[in-house]
């Protein structure tokens, strides 16, 4: 079975749906015959990263709301993450474009190491404090879940999975995908948000039982809000 999730690094949903999903997949039966393969998707591509900038005052710019908003914002996505296990961190988070970091992904995928580099560069950002835009601790993280660093600066420099987070990009506009977290079960079910973990089960099992090998147009089955309560949207 395959399931396909596009994402940000820098969506806070995005790392909490992460988790849900990966708990309905740790109970799982057939869970060792599930293929999870991560998409990129930048919520901001343009976006341009001011230095010294707290995460707090680049959101409420964003939403086009006071500082004292964004920070609220952020205390909610904070107490969603902590029930699922993650302490994030907005007071030191650093806002950051990740184009980069998605190339990073790419290349993590290249050499058998997709999901560990997910999951190194949202800790760093959300839990840590560390700059994912930053070309060298992009290479420095990448060496912590075994990849090379001089052909991860060599991949990243030369843009060589650029293309790849494009066209990742291309293909969540044909299928309509406006927001994120967005999981894609063998091509034929679609979960839009963090849902609950339960729901991923469902799913997981409702896919796992169908015999048929025909394809259907994809099917929505659940669908989050932008940003609240599941999801990010543009």
């Amino acid at each position: 079975m395959k399931v396909e999730i596009w994402s940000d690094v820098v969506c806070p949903f995005c790392y909490i749906g992460k988790r849900k999903f990966e708990n309905a997949l740790k109970d799982f039966a057939h869970r060792d015959e599930v293929e999870v393969v991560w998409h990129s998707f930048q919520l901001t591509p343009d976006f341009q990263p001011i230095p010294g900038e707290s995460i707090h005052a680049s959101l409420a710019k964003k939403k086009g709301v006071s500082v004292e908003e964004g920070r609220k914002m952020n205390d909610y996505m904070t107490a969603a993450a902590k029930e699922v296990g993650l302490a994030y961190d907005f007071d030191n988070t650093i806002p950051a474009n990740t184009f980069l970091a998605h190339q990073l992904i790419h290349f993590g995928a290249h050499h058998g190491r997709q999901d560990a580099t997910k999951e190194r560069l949202m800790a760093a950002y959300y839990l840590e404090g560390q700059n994912i835009g930053d070309l060298d601790n992009l290479v420095k993280l990448g060496t912590e879940v075994g990849l090379d660093a001089a052909e991860s600066r060599a991949a990243l420099t030369a843009g060589t999975y650029a293309e790849a987070v494009r066209l990742d990009e291309y293909h969540a506009q044909q299928i309509n995908v406006r927001g994120v977290p967005f999981f894609v079960f063998e091509d034929k079910y679609a979960v839009s948000g963090a849902q609950p973990s339960e729901l991923f089960a469902e799913v997981l099992e409702k896919v796992w039982d169908e015999s048929k090998p025909a394809k259907p147009a994809l099917t929505m089955v659940a669908d989050g809000d932008a940003c609240g309560p599941e999801g990010c949207e543009i």
